[in-house]
């Protein structure tokens, strides 16, 4: 077992009535810091599992059984340069000159923003080339891909959550095995 922290943001339930962080923990997330801010509903969890995928689908089934609708899991997957030193520990100018090609070539390519002058990247599309390249651990790449996974498929609101995220993480992982 391991322990995996992510939050969970939801919305549906007023953050005002008597039952409202009862519902959560009678609802299975006793491992979870339960907030209300700017209009949503924040379950930050430290859940053990044995993998992010098993994490992840057990808390989103905990949090809908508490009657609050998911609306995506975070870490937030887009991120800025400052976001990608901050979450992997490099320097802010080495990540800048990996994105300038200046260290590295091939640096994903910003996904949002991308004629301003703080562009935004995916988090996973990152943290799969920071691995590429032997600057972040294996766990944190699977981790990323675990939550753009889990975000696609609540997107996608098509049952089936738990099977999708698993197999989808598993395909993940076996790629980087591969790389």
């Amino acid at each position: 077992m391991k322990k995996f922290e992510f939050s969970i943001i939801a919305s549906g339930l007023d953050p005002e009535a008597d039952d409202f962080e009862q519902r959560f923990y009678d609802a299975g997330c006793d491992d979870a810091t339960i907030s209300f801010q700017k209009g949503r509903i924040i379950v930050d969890f430290a859940r053990d599992a044995a993998s992010i995928s098993a994490a992840i689908s057990s808390a989103v089934a905990n949090v809908q059984a508490a009657g609050a609708t998911i609306d995506r899991v975070e870490p937030d997957p887009l991120v800025s340069l400052s976001d990608i030193a901050t979450r992997t520990g490099l320097s802010r100018a080495a990540v800048t000159q990996y994105a300038k090609g200046q260290r590295r070539e091939n640096f994903p390519s910003p996904v949002a923003r991308v004629t301003s002058d703080s562009p935004l990247w995916e988090w996973s599309e990152i943290t799969r080339w920071l691995f590429k390249h032997e600057k972040i651990a294996k766990d944190v790449a699977i981790d990323a891909e675990a939550v753009r996974i889990a975000n696609a498929e609540i997107q996608c609101s098509h049952g089936g959550f738990e099977k999708a995220l698993r197999d989808q993480v598993a395909r993940y992982e076996d790629e980087l095995k591969a790389a």
